[in-house]
């Protein structure tokens, strides 16, 4: 469930029953995964999509491979402090993988040009949580 308090996204129930352990082991899976796509990208789809579809995917991929590793970092920093800001940070993180490398990486496999534009939706959810991972930081840092 979504709810706003003090201008700020609250994500609750599923993010709740997330642990810090389990975010970071998914951060560390999704990095192996994009490092997968990237190799895909370097050696099967070199040859089979145009080179403006080739920079698409490398965009997508290079995009998941940041933000997983920031996955992997939220959930370190989670389970080390317990601040929710942190987790709050992963989900979204998470999030904008699905939304925003997912319709990069589908447009380019597909061909489907609609698909570009669900990614504004993962960058806006990118931005977002890198503004919970500042929070978390701030908090964190200043105890």
């Amino acid at each position: 469930m979504l709810r706003v308090s003090h201008g700020l996204l609250h994500l609750t129930t599923v993010n709740s029953m997330l642990t810090g352990k389990q975010i970071a082991v998914t951060g560390a899976v999704l990095c192996s995964i994009a490092v997968a796509g990237g190799a895909f990208g370097a050696h099967a789809l070199k040859a089979a999509v145009t080179p403006d579809r080739l920079e698409t995917y490398k965009t997508a991929i290079a995009y998941m491979q940041w933000h997983s590793f920031g996955v992997l970092f939220m959930g370190y920093l989670y389970n080390r402090a317990g601040e929710v800001y942190f987790r709050n940070a992963a989900v979204l993180m998470l999030l904008g993988i699905f939304f925003f490398s997912g319709s990069l990486v589908l447009l380019v496999l597909s061909g489907k040009a609609f698909l570009g534009a669900v990614a504004p939706v993962g960058g806006v959810l990118f931005i977002g949580s890198w503004i919970y991972a500042a929070l978390g930081l701030n908090k964190y840092l200043a105890q």
